[in-house]
């Protein structure tokens, strides 16, 4: 059947590029299971900080990875959560001048770690229950259909705020479940 589909213009010519291209994805494929293979070693004496981070809904392997490697674990380094936010450049900007609001922009931060929260922060919105898609759906509502990036940025915000308790607090599960059952959603 796939030899009747390339019957006509199908020449050595593209024989020989599709081949190329074949092994190319072949070796990428290769090059992947290589890196998997050095970040599980590497990742391995933070497997404990890991599996608390993974908990946070919407936070997968990958996203728990970067925030070890881009933050770390040893969070004495940011006095308060709003210090790392600040850092990785999670928060929103306020400049007002003369009464008058200007831009919000964010300031410049870490963008990988900015990029891996946002993912993070959209899947954790399309989860069942919970606070975070409970804050995404109430800041949905309130900035309308046009502020879904401030939405997902807002949610991304909260989940840093977490990791950073959960890091700072040594991953203490029960402490982890009490503040999000304290949290309500305005």
């Amino acid at each position: 059947m796939l030899r009747r589909a390339l019957e006509g213009r199908f020449g050595a010519h593209h024989a020989l590029m599709l081949r190329m291209h074949l092994d190319h994805v072949d070796q990428l494929g290769v090059n992947i299971e290589r890196l998997d293979l050095e970040t599980d070693r590497v990742i391995r004496p933070f497997s404990e900080q890991l599996q608390h981070l993974i908990t946070i809904p919407g936070v997968g392997r990958r996203t728990a990875e970067v925030i070890i490697a881009e933050v770390g674990v040893d969070m004495r380094r940011f006095a308060t959560a709003g210090h790392l936010a600040s850092w990785a450049g999670m928060c929103p900007g306020n400049h007002e001048s003369g009464g008058k609001r200007r831009s919000g922009r964010a300031r410049k931060g870490n963008r990988a770690l900015r990029a891996a929260l946002c993912e993070a922060a959209c899947s954790a919105a399309r989860c069942k229950g919970g606070y975070l898609p409970a804050q995404y759906r109430h800041l949905m509502r309130t900035f309308g259909k046009k502020g879904q990036t401030r939405a997902v940025f807002a949610v991304g915000h909260t989940i840093l705020i977490i990791a950073w308790h959960l890091l700072a607090r040594h991953g203490d599960p029960v402490r982890y479940r009490q503040m999000l059952a304290s949290i309500t959603c305005r």
